[in-house]
């Protein structure tokens, strides 16, 4: 404190002053007391500590008075950020928006939608799909939903000799969801069941594209990022979605919610969030992670693979563990809840994604406090990656011995045989390796990612960011702490967790994807995303360029123009290359022709017993069950032991081990006049694909 001589005053009695001194100068202590000739007093004072309560609270007001206040943005500042906000959600909402549109369009014109008849329109759905629509259908049918409900969970009507709960076995939560929305809204006075249906799904099709668009920006910075992802999911829509050819697919209706999950999530593990953004992040997160796993059975196994992705971020001490554990939380309570919801359904008690999250928790709870960054704390690290491994195969052979279950056993032979590991005659096993969806995906598939230029800029953005990641996990092992904030001109794209938790994960579904080529579904989508994240971003340039040590122009620079031009060129290459094209898909009016099954499904309505049962290929059952409504003998599903078993067409002896029959298949044999089969089988209708026999109630034998 300096003044002149004699400027200060005095007031008796005032607290804090001594006479003689002035206000708000402690009398000279023997320590520290230093006091110039003719000038004012300096002194060195010693703090007395507080007393009692008022300790914490003169604490915390010292520590809000050190904290550097946060000098406020100029008004143009925060102008820019509103408007570069505003313009990214404009896009990402209309780029949805298109996207549904799109499909609503490319639909009508490839069935010739609005022009057919409603036994030409269900025929388009195919397989399994008929087979969702069909319930769809008997709820609308219902005197009342709760009346509806129950005949869905007490099924007797669909499969001959066997009552299911059609709800819980083959996740009808999105017809049951879909038919509530039909009657409550009024629908059923504006528009037909099937419109309202279909449109449903074009609707979560548009969130789906919308939240890869966050996704991407929010990884990148920028809202071209999403742009670009946008562009290369439509191109390759091939790949990324299955929603042209089987629109009821629980697929379909739960990956729009894993996207938003994973937005979600991305946004959550930045670090430089604050409060309110994490909270929402957080709620977000959670109703999308429960609705996901209520729309698809299989939903769980992927939270499994997201849950592995977490656990390495953490271990690698690359991201708080809180936020980690917190997201453990959400799979505990979106587990439990649609444990309850789905009829007490066994097969999430004995998930892989259970066993794992409270091995985590366990571990947790018993981790000692060691000091960071020494040998201790290193080999910790491994006696907990260790634990949870352990504990996450012990508990679940557990769960599998004392809860009763029928989980997909079947699918872990599928993969035990698909990656060589075993070998089996097995129908059921050599059946579904039949499936083209469940073979290895084909060179044409790696062509037209190429083609689009895709899959180059996947691999380089991939293979940089995994090499960052890397560099950050040997920082680490070796002791170096990781910094609070990284900058663009740091280069080290390895360290924002978010990034990490993504490349992972990638790798998992491509790995996944290279052997079934069903699962390309849910890896070429996060191709798109990663690729135009990478592309788009001057922090990946910029780890480039640091490594390559560029001497002439500045990093940091040439990564700036790169981030915009890479993405421009690569659009305006797409744009004149694949636009024409899809311009001509909309003008183009196809027409789905097959008179054949029309033919077959009036005469099943018209000429069949009502008691009638009908046995064929599981494709065709789920046609016959949506457009006539009788009972079949199979389904075309793979999530039950039983209608597996019923898909046998070879005689078989022993489990596992086939047999040769002396005799050829049925269906070119009862065909023959000569044949055996004529003594049990008389032919009843027939056309040029389907022929029809019925079982004979009195056997004739003819010589």
């Amino acid at each position: 404190m300096a003044e002149e001589e004699g400027a200060g005053t005095y007031e008796p009695g005032g607290h804090g002053s001594i006479p003689g001194h002035m206000p708000g100068l402690r009398a000279p202590s023997p320590v520290g007391g230093v006091q110039g000739a003719a000038g004012p007093s300096i002194e060195l004072r010693q703090r007395k500590k507080p007393k009692s309560s008022e300790n914490k609270e003169s604490a915390k007001e010292e520590k809000i008075d050190d904290t550097p206040v946060p000098e406020r943005a100029p008004k143009h500042v925060l102008f820019q950020r509103f408007a570069k906000i505003f313009i990214g959600c404009l896009a990402a909402v209309t780029s949805g928006m298109m996207y549904a549109l799109y499909l609503s369009a490319y639909h009508e014109r490839k069935f010739w939608f609005s022009n057919r008849q409603e036994l030409e329109r269900e025929i388009t759905f195919q397989g399994d799909s008929a087979i969702y629509y069909s319930y769809y259908k008997d709820m609308l049918k219902a005197p009342s939903f709760e009346r509806g409900v129950y005949e869905l969970t007490h099924n007797n009507k669909t499969v001959s000799l066997k009552t299911i709960n059609a709800v819980q076995q083959m996740s009808l939560y999105p017809e049951l969801i879909a038919s509530v929305l039909y009657q409550a809204t009024g629908s059923n006075e504006i528009i037909e069941p099937v419109y309202f249906y279909i449109g449903i799904v074009f609707g979560l099709q548009g969130i789906y594209v919308t939240a890869l668009f966050v996704t991407s920006w929010l990884m990148s910075g920028t809202w071209l990022a999403g742009m670009l992802t946008v562009a290369w999911f439509i191109i390759n829509r091939m790949d990324t979605t299955r929603i042209e050819y089987s629109i009821p697919l629980r697929e379909n209706w739960a990956l729009p919610y894993f996207a938003c999950q994973i937005a979600a999530l991305t946004g959550y593990l930045k670090s430089n969030l604050n409060t309110y953004g994490e909270r929402f992040c957080y709620l977000l997160m959670s109703a999308s992670t429960y609705m996901f796993m209520m729309m698809w059975e299989y939903s769980h196994y992927l939270l499994f693979l997201q849950a592995i992705s977490l656990f390495l971020l953490d271990n690698f001490s690359l991201e708080q563990s809180d936020k980690v554990h917190e997201v453990y939380k959400i799979y505990i309570f979106s587990l439990f809840l649609g444990y309850l919801l789905q009829f007490e359904n066994s097969a999430l008690l004995v998930s892989p994604l259970l066993s794992l999250v409270v091995a985590l928790m366990l571990v947790k709870c018993l981790q000692l406090n060691v000091k960071k960054r020494t040998f201790v704390a290193k080999i910790m690290k491994f006696i907990n990656f260790y634990l949870v491994c352990t504990l996450t195969v012990t508990l679940n052979i557990i769960m599998k011995t004392f809860v009763p279950h029928k989980e997909n056993g079947h699918m872990l032979k599928f993969l035990e045989v698909k990656l060589g590991l075993n070998m089996t005659k097995n129908f059921t096993m050599n059946w579904l390796l039949c499936q083209e969806s469940l073979q290895a995906p084909s060179q044409e598939f790696f062509l037209r990612l190429t083609q689009s230029s895709l899959l180059p800029f996947y691999i380089l953005v991939l293979i940089i960011c995994f090499l960052s990641m890397m560099q950050v996990i040997f920082r680490r092992i070796n002791g170096e702490s990781l910094k609070e904030t990284v900058t663009l001109e740091d280069g080290r794209i390895g360290e924002r967790p978010e990034i990490i938790y993504h490349v992972i994960h990638t790798i998992f579904f491509g790995s996944l994807a290279m052997i079934i080529e069903g699962l390309k579904y849910l890896w070429t989508p996060y191709v798109c995303m990663l690729a135009a994240f990478g592309v788009c971003s001057p922090e990946l340039w910029t780890t480039l360029f640091k490594w390559l040590r560029l001497r002439t122009v500045h990093p940091v620079l040439l990564a700036l123009i790169l981030s915009m031009a890479v993405p421009t060129i690569i659009g305006l290459s797409l744009w004149k290359e694949f636009f024409p094209r899809l311009m001509t898909e909309l003008t183009e009016l196809q027409e789905f022709y097959d008179p054949d099954t029309v033919e077959l499904m009036t005469w099943i309505k018209r000429q069949a017993p009502v008691a009638a049962v009908f046995a064929g290929s599981p494709q065709l059952m789920g046609a016959i069950k949506l457009c006539t409504g009788w009972m079949v003998t199979s389904l075309p599903l793979y999530n039950d032991d039983d209608l597996l078993k019923r898909n046998e067409n070879v005689v078989c002896e022993e489990g596992d081990k086939l047999t040769y029959s002396k005799y050829g298949r049925f269906c070119h044999e009862v065909k023959i006049n000569y044949s055996p089969y004529v003594n049990y089988f008389t032919r009843v209708y027939w056309n040029r694909s389907y022929f029809v026999y019925k079982i004979n109630t009195v056997i004739s034998f003819q010589s």
